[in-house]
């Protein structure tokens, strides 16, 4: 199930760091969280959908990945990423 194109574009407005952005470490980290947001209410109805669950497992794997790259590379700015998408960090 992938984001609807108005979405993607709309994160990706949200969360680049200049004009043409659309790969940064940021933009990634926040579109793994819509699919993963997505994902999780599928999941809620479907509960029994293993394959879902299985890509779930392995973007929250990916995003996890980022987010310490992020930690290690620029600490504020994985701070304020954290903040915006509301997601738990480590200290």
């Amino acid at each position: 199930m992938p984001l609807p194109k108005e979405k993607k574009t709309q994160v990706i407005q949200e969360f680049h760091r200049n004009e043409g952005d659309t790969g940064s470490a940021e933009v990634q980290v926040a579109l793994l969280t819509s699919r993963i947001e997505q994902l999780t209410n599928h999941l809620q109805t479907h509960n029994k959908d293993a394959a879902s669950r299985r890509g779930l497992l392995s973007m929250v794997g990916q995003r996890r990945r980022l987010l310490e790259y992020l930690r290690r590379s620029n600490y504020e700015g994985y701070v304020a990423l954290a903040d915006r998408l509301k997601i738990r960090r480590k200290s």
